[in-house]
């Protein structure tokens, strides 16, 4: 299988209401990834691009063929300080 550049696993975060409200309550991140990408390259450019630990990663395959990775922070990180650190808040 071919290695995914770094640029096109993770294309752009989710800031739903229901992703808001899983930064706050569970700490988590939503993005829409590549669908080829595994959990382990989600993981470790979510862990190099933000500089932060990733504890579990959850995917989830949408109807228009989207793919969404929900990610889980350490509790040392707080999920609302990376998303302000995007622009998300």
């Amino acid at each position: 299988m071919e290695k995914l550049s770094k640029v096109s696993i993770i294309k752009y975060p989710l800031s739903t209401e229901k992703s808001l409200r899983l930064m706050e309550s569970e700490n988590k991140l939503v993005f829409v990834v590549d669908r080829r990408a595994t959990k382990q390259e989600i993981k470790q450019e979510v862990e190099r691009l933000f500089k932060v630990k990733v504890t579990k990663i959850n995917l989830l395959l949408t109807p228009k063929g989207l793919r969404k990775a929900y990610i889980t922070l350490s509790p040392e990180t707080p999920a609302i300080d990376v998303a302000t650190q995007m622009g998300m808040m």
